[in-house]
C-alpha cells in the first residue's frame, strides 16, 4: 500500500516538474530576440554597427532556426529529450553572455549561439510534451505558448527600462534574460535527478524513418507556420518605425508593441485546448485570417487613430495562429518521434519563410513611404495563410497524407 501511494506521490511530483520545464524552457524561446528591438538603436550607436549590422542581431537567429532545425530534429531521433533542452540552454546562455561582453564580433557570434540555442529548444519542447504529457496536450501547448509571449512581451516593454533600472544600458537590456536561461537549468537538473533517485526510466526518443518531406500534410503545416512568423517578425520589427512615421511619439511605440504581444496570451492559452477538442480547426484558421486581415487594414489605413485596436486584434490572431502551429506538431503526428520531425522541418521551412518578411516589409516601404504598400504585402500573406491553414487543420495525419 505504501510503495502504492508513494508511486502515486512520485507520479504528481514528476508531473509538476515536468510542467516547470515546459514553462521555465518556453520562456527562453522569445525574450533574448525580442528584448533587442527596442534597444538596437542604443547598440548600434555604442558599437557603431552599420546598418546591416543591426539587421543580423534579429535576422541571425531566424536564419538558424531555418539552417538547423531539420539537423537538431536528426540529432534528438533515439537521443534523451531532457538532455537536448539541457544542451540547448547552456548554448543559449553562453550566447547571452557573450552577446554583452562588448564588441561587434562577440555581438554577432553570440547571436549564432542565442539562436542554435532556442532552435533546440523550439524543435525538442514539442516532442517533450507529447512524450512526458501526453493526456494533457492541449494545456501544455498553450502553457507552452504562453510561456514565450509573456517573457516576449516583458521584453519588449520593458527592455529599456531594465537597461536603466540596471545601471548597464543596453547590455542589462539584453543581459537581464541570463537568469531564466539558470532556472531552466536548474529545473531540469532537478528532473533529472529526481528520475535517478526514483530510479525512473528517463527514455530516448523514439526513432522514426518517415520521409516527411513527401507529405502533403507536413508541407501544410510548415508554410503555414511560415506565413504566421512572417507577419509576427515584420510587425515586431519594424511597428515601432511604422508609427514613428506616423506621428506617434518614439516612447509610446514600445507600448503599443507591448500591448500586440499581451493580446496574445489569453488565446494562446485557451486556444490549443479548445483546438485539442475539435474534430478538425478549420474554423479557427477563418476566424485568425478575419481579425488578423482587419488589423492589418487598420494599420495601414488608421494606424494613427487605431493603432491600440489594431494591435490587439493582431495580437488575438496572431497568437491563436502559434499555437496552432505549436499544437500541430503534436496532434497531426502518431508519435513523439513523428512530433519532433515535423517541428524541425515546419520550423526549417517556416523561419526560412519568415525571415525574408521584415527585409521585404522595409523594402517595400522605399517605394512607399506610407507603409500601405509594406502593409498589402502582409495582408496577401494572411490570403496565403488561409488558404494553407484550411489544408492543415484538416483531421488528418501526417503519416498518413
Amino acid at each position: 500500500m505504501m510503495n502504492g501511494e508513494q508511486g502515486i506521490k512520485s507520479s504528481r511530483i514528476l508531473f509538476f516538474i515536468n510542467v516547470l520545464v515546459v514553462f521555465w524552457v518556453s520562456s527562453n524561446l522569445r525574450a533574448p530576440i525580442t528584448s533587442v528591438g527596442p534597444v538596437l538603436t542604443e547598440i548600434s550607436a555604442a558599437l557603431d554597427l552599420s546598418h546591416f549590422q543591426s539587421s543580423l542581431l534579429t535576422s541571425i537567429p531566424l536564419l538558424m532556426f531555418a539552417g538547423f532545425s531539420i539537423i537538431i530534429s536528426r540529432i534528438a531521433a533515439g537521443r534523451n529529450i531532457s538532455h537536448m533542452l539541457l544542451t540547448g540552454l547552456i548554448i543559449l546562455g553562453m550566447g547571452t553572455l557573450l552577446r554583452v561582453y562588448g564588441n561587434v564580433f562577440t555581438l554577432l557570434s553570440g547571436s549564432v549561439l542565442v539562436g542554435l540555442g532556442i532552435c533546440i529548444g523550439n524543435v525538442v519542447t514539442p516532442g517533450y510534451i507529447k512524450s512526458n504529457l501526453p493526456g494533457h496536450i492541449g494545456i501544455m501547448t498553450g502553457l507552452f505558448a504562453v510561456a514565450m509571449n509573456l517573457t516576449a512581451a516583458f521584453a519588449s516593454g520593458f527592455s529599456i527600462n531594465v537597461g536603466k533600472w540596471t545601471d548597464w544600458h543596453w547590455r542589462g537590456s539584453i543581459g537581464i534574460w541570463i537568469g531564466f536561461v539558470a532556472i531552466a537549468i536548474l529545473i531540469i537538473l532537478m528532473e533529472l535527478s529526481f528520475k535517478k533517485r526514483k530510479t525512473l526510466l528517463t527514455a530516448p526518443t523514439e526513432r522514426s524513418s518517415l520521409n516527411l518531406f513527401r507529405s502533403r500534410q507536413a508541407w501544410q503545416v510548415s508554410i503555414f507556420l511560415g506565413l504566421q512568423s512572417v507577419i509576427y517578425y515584420s510587425i515586431v520589427s519594424w511597428l515601432p518605425s511604422v508609427l514613428v512615421t506616423y506621428g506617434i511619439p518614439e516612447a509610446e511605440t514600445g507600448w503599443v508593441l507591448f500591448t500586440f504581444q499581451i493580446s496574445t496570451l489569453p488565446i494562446t492559452f485557451i486556444g490549443p485546448v479548445i483546438a485539442n477538442k475539435m474534430k478538425d480547426q478549420r474554423a479557427m484558421i477563418i476566424f485568425i485570417a478575419v481579425l488578423m486581415l482587419s488589423s492589418i487594414l487598420l494599420f495601414a489605413w488608421h494606424g494613427v487613430d487605431y493603432a491600440y485596436p489594431a494591435a490587439i486584434l493582431l495580437g488575438i490572431s496572431n497568437g491563436l495562429a502559434f499555437s496552432l502551429s505549436l499544437l500541430f506538431f503534436s496532434i497531426k503526428t502518431k508519435s513523439s518521434a513523428t512530433a519532433i520531425k515535423l517541428s524541425g522541418m515546419a520550423q526549417s521551412i517556416g523561419y526560412f519563410i519568415a525571415a525574408f518578411g521584415p527585409a521585404v516589409f522595409g523594402a517595400l516601404h522605399d517605394t512607399d513611404a506610407s507603409w500601405k504598400v509594406s502593409f498589402y504585402f502582409l495582408a496577401f500573406s494572411v490570403a496565403l495563410l488561409l488558404f494553407f491553414g484550411l489544408s492543415a487543420a484538416r483531421n488528418r495525419f501526417v503519416e498518413d497524407h
